[in-house]
C-alpha cells in the first residue's frame, strides 16, 4: 500500500481584496522530500507558506498534514474553520522560519529556543533549557548560547530562529526566503544548516532565490506566477530542460 504524502495542498484559493493571490493550488511533498518554491515577488510563493503554517486561512481548498486536514474541524458536509486552541496544537507539526528572524530581543539565544517548549508544550524549564542547548549546538551556537539577539550577527540569529523551530520537533519546516535579509557572506552559513537537515532527511518546504540551494538540494522544484504553478519537475529536468517558456525567460532573467 503506497504511503500518503506528509503534505498535500488541494485547490487552494486565497484572495485579499478581491485580489486573486492564489487561484486554485495543487501540490505534494513526500516525507523526506524538499520543494523549493522560485517565481517573481508577488506569484503567491510566500501566501501558501502562509496558508500551510495555518498563520492565515484559506478562501477555499483543503491542506491534509499526514492525511489529515489541518486548518478546520467537522466533516465533509459542515467543514469550518479550526478555532484558535486547535491550530495552536496544529502548528507544533509545522516549522516556520521567516525573513525577519523574529526573535524576542530581550531573550538570550537559548530562552527564544526553549521559549515555544515551555509556554505551548509546557516542557519543564531544566528540560526545556537541556534541548535548546541541544538544538543549538546542532545549528552551530553552542558557544553563542547566552548571547541576546543584538549581540548575534543576521546569519546567526537566523540559525537560533532554525533552531527554535526545529527544538519543537515539527513533521515538516518551511522556510520563507530565509537567507534573503543576510548580507551576502552570512548567507553560506544558513544555507549549510538547511543543506545538513535535507541530508537527515527533514522533510521541508522553502521559498528560495538561491538558484545552486534549489538545484543541489531540492528533490523538486516548483514555478509559481500569477497564484498558478507553471511548472514543476525534478532540479536536473527544471534547471536544464524545463517544458515551458514562462520558466525559460524566469530562469534566464535569474541568471
Amino acid at each position: 500500500m503506497k504511503t500518503p504524502p506528509l503534505l498535500e495542498v488541494q485547490n487552494l484559493h486565497k484572495s485579499y481584496n478581491n485580489v486573486e493571490v492564489l487561484g486554485g493550488v495543487d501540490f505534494t511533498v513526500r516525507r523526506g522530500q524538499v520543494k523549493a518554491l522560485l517565481g517573481p515577488s508577488g506569484s503567491g510563493k510566500s501566501t501558501i507558506l502562509r496558508m500551510i503554517s495555518l498563520l492565515e486561512p484559506a478562501d477555499s481548498g483543503t491542506i491534509l498534514l499526514d492525511g489529515e486536514p489541518i486548518g478546520v474541524i467537522g466533516g465533509r458536509v459542515d467543514v469550518r474553520p479550526a478555532p484558535e486552541r486547535v491550530l495552536a496544537r496544529q502548528r507544533t507539526a509545522i516549522g516556520m522560519v521567516f525573513q525577519k528572524f523574529n526573535l524576542f530581543p530581550h531573550l538570550d539565544a537559548t530562552r527564544n529556543v526553549m521559549s515555544g517548549l515551555t509556554t505551548v508544550l509546557k516542557v519543564p524549564k531544566k528540560e526545556a533549557r537541556e534541548q535548546a542547548l541541544e538544538m543549538l549546538d546542532r545549528v552551530g551556537l553552542s558557544a553563542r548560547a547566552h548571547a541576546y539577539p543584538a549581540e548575534l550577527s543576521g546569519g546567526q540569529q537566523q540559525r537560533v530562529a532554525i533552531a527554535r523551530a526545529l527544538v519543537m520537533k515539527p513533521k515538516l519546516m518551511l522556510f520563507d526566503e530565509p537567507t534573503s535579509a543576510l548580507d551576502p557572506e552570512l548567507v553560506r552559513e544558513v544555507l549549510d544548516v538547511m543543506e545538513k537537515l535535507a541530508s537527515d532527511g527533514m522533510t521541508m518546504v522553502v521559498v528560495t532565490h538561491e538558484m545552486r540551494f534549489a538545484r543541489s538540494v531540492a528533490s523538486e522544484v516548483a514555478l509559481f506566477d500569477s497564484g498558478q504553478i507553471v511548472e514543476q519537475a525534478p532540479p536536473d529536468r527544471f534547471f536544464d530542460a524545463p517544458e515551458h517558456e514562462r520558466t525559460r525567460r524566469f530562469l534566464a532573467h535569474m541568471h
